[in-house]
């Protein structure tokens, strides 16, 4: 066989192998159900008593979506104690003000606003918030009226009015210390479709959502946007002070939870939605690329394998098709097309999930290049000093692992 060829049955068989030995990272249907606790058919029995919550809400710079996210924490409808501390991150924009005049028209849950200064060093900025927004909480339970869960969400998801009631419901019936939903992103915009599907699909495939779920399984991840965490757990955990230097925090977070002898849940969401928009590729590189490589533990060597990694398993099937057609030769171009036809196979539950048009499948080698250049662009920021930039702020690379 030509060297094509053997390239090409070498990603129809790493392929095979994601198809069925990677946790079968491609369904769609971990979901937190609405009747029962998490992947269990029993209906879930509402708690004696409903826990107190904390909603903590780290907000830099969100004006724009905060008119649409924060009514939607104020009208929960739930049964037990709840209260939203909203924690303006150094704002220029009127965040704080804004947030209480939405509680002020809105009513609802009551509403803290504070801010917890800059960040010391060593601490991103989002988790130097949660801190401060854990610790007024905290002050709350010495008054007698501390919370027993905390829900960390980020400023720009909306939540359906019952998704506490279902977090919390899920929580306590399934004894888990970490509930975490996947907010549907926003995918309105040409680049949006293109991207963020393979944004989730991407993930899942890194942290297998049914490897996340098992008690013994090494893997750990959550979803920062939606995380309900039993207060005795962060605690246990040390969190967030033994993540503070985290940037992809969420996973951080995870783990440090699961490590500590806690029980996780992660899953695609149902009621819960981003509503920030990425309208263009720019926005959208710079959400992959401030992040891809500290995934990646700021690794050369790691950036290498995954650069040729995405071009075995997403590139070389195309390819192959491509040169089987230039040059007659059937062999490379069935293998190929083999490939091909079951990548854009475990591609299609994602699509349907974000009610997208199927013809996007046979596209996911063009996103899969797009995300490798990100990949790469993220190492040369780090290299040339940039590192993990957000909102104004740079993070260089943590000087210990958390």
């Amino acid at each position: 066989m030509s060297e094509l060829t053997w390239i090409a049955a070498a990603a129809l068989a790493a392929w095979l192998w994601l198809l069925l030995g990677q946790g079968f990272f491609w369904r769609t249907d971990v979901r937190l159900p609405r009747t029962g606790p998490p992947e269990s058919g029993a209906a879930a029995r509402e708690p004696g008593c409903w826990p107190s919550v904390a909603v903590v809400v780290p907000a830099r710079d969100e004006s724009a979506v905060l008119p649409v996210s924060l009514p939607s924490l104020l009208a929960q409808d739930y049964p037990g104690r709840a209260e939203i501390f909203l924690i303006d991150d150094g704002s220029s924009d009127g965040t704080g003000k804004l947030a209480r005049e939405l509680a002020d028209a809105c009513g609802g849950l009551p509403l803290t606003v504070d801010s917890p200064g800059d960040p010391e060093p060593g601490w991103t900025g989002k988790l130097w918030a949660v801190r401060h927004g854990v610790a007024l909480a905290a002050r709350r339970e010495r008054a007698g009226t501390g919370a027993e869960y905390l829900l960390l969400t980020d400023a720009d998801i909306a939540h359906e009015p019952d998704s506490l009631r279902e977090l919390v419901r899920a929580a306590t019936a399934a004894r888990l210390d970490l509930v975490s939903q996947m907010a549907r992103l926003r995918v309105a915009t040409g680049w949006e479709r293109l991207i963020v599907p393979a944004f989730v699909y991407f993930f899942s495939q890194l942290y297998p959502f049914r490897w996340v779920n098992r008690p013994r399984a090494r893997t750990a991840a959550a979803a920062g946007g939606c995380v309900l965490l039993r207060r005795e757990a962060a605690e246990r955990a040390g969190v967030p002070e033994t993540i503070r230097q985290a940037v992809i925090d969420d996973v951080a977070l995870a783990r440090a939870v699961k490590r500590s002898g806690g029980a996780i849940w992660l899953g695609l969401a149902e009621r819960i939605d981003s509503v920030r928009p990425y309208p263009g590729l720019g926005e959208l590189w710079r959400m992959v690329a401030r992040s891809a490589y500290a995934q990646l533990r700021h690794n050369p060597l790691l950036l290498a394998v995954t650069v040729a990694g995405l071009a075995l398993v997403y590139l070389a099937p195309p390819a192959a098709v491509c040169a089987g057609l230039l040059t007659g030769s059937a062999v490379p171009l069935v293998v190929g097309a083999a490939a091909w036809a079951l990548m854009a196979g475990t591609y299609v539950p994602m699509l349907r999930y974000y009610r997208q048009t199927l013809w996007l499948a046979p596209l996911l080698p063009l996103t899969a290049f797009l995300y490798l250049l990100m990949t790469v662009d993220s190492a040369l920021r780090h290299y040339r000093g940039r590192g993990a930039a957000w909102k104004g702020r740079t993070y260089a690379r943590p000087s210990a692992a958390p």
